[in-house]
């Protein structure tokens, strides 16, 4: 997984409340076992007509945001369904910060998982980035997960909170496999010693 420790990149303004897995990656794209080649179909619904042309006004077909690596969205994001290819398709068009004032918990865990950075502020501040936000290409924002701050484009600094143990495999770029991976010393020396002392398992 990718270490996340700063960002400075465009934010992309998402004004809805209740965006759930099913309107991030539609049903239909969860054949997929794998984590990349879901980006071109995030938000497929709302961002092509039925023909597969893209919508002009949807906030990422515009040219401002179509390499937005932050999202600011409204109450309840990742709501719905489990599914784990939302934090994938997500990911894989770039997005690597998710701002909101709540999400639902399995989302909220998958996206730790999978290296996003998802961060919950109260509704006012959410507003004010998502002023910041409308200002297009022309306005950037930095997140730092070290400092747990989020720098706007007119220098304002909001602070934020997560969890020590969640910063901790983002800064370090671990997923589940990374955290064990960290013990494989101990593992090794505990199979050896196992072997060793039941050689009939």
């Amino acid at each position: 997984m990718e270490k996340f420790t700063k960002l400075t990149g465009i934010a992309a303004p998402l004004p809805m409340m209740n965006v759930d897995t099913d309107m991030i990656i539609p049903k239909q794209f969860l054949k997929t076992i794998a984590r990349t080649g879901l980006g071109k179909n995030l938000f497929d619904e709302m961002r092509y007509d039925d023909n597969g042309n893209e919508i002009s006004d949807f906030v990422l077909n515009k040219p401002a945001y179509r390499n937005a690596q932050i999202l600011v969205s409204g109450d309840n994001f990742g709501c719905g369904s489990s599914r784990e290819h939302a934090p994938w398709a997500l990911l894989d068009f770039g997005i690597r910060v998710v701002i909101a004032p709540s999400f639902a918990d399995i989302f909220y865990n998958n996206c730790f998982k999978n290296g996003i950075l998802p961060i919950v502020l109260p509704q006012e501040q959410v507003d004010m980035l998502m002023d910041d936000a409308a200002r297009g290409s022309n306005a950037t924002v930095t997140v730092d997960l070290e400092e747990q701050t989020i720098s706007g484009p007119d220098g304002g600094t909001i602070s934020f909170d997560v969890d020590p143990f969640r910063k901790h495999c983002l800064l370090n770029g671990l997923d589940d496999i990374g955290l064990t991976l960290e013990k494989a010393a101990a593992i090794d020396a505990f199979e050896a010693k196992a072997a060793a002392e039941r050689p009939w398992v």
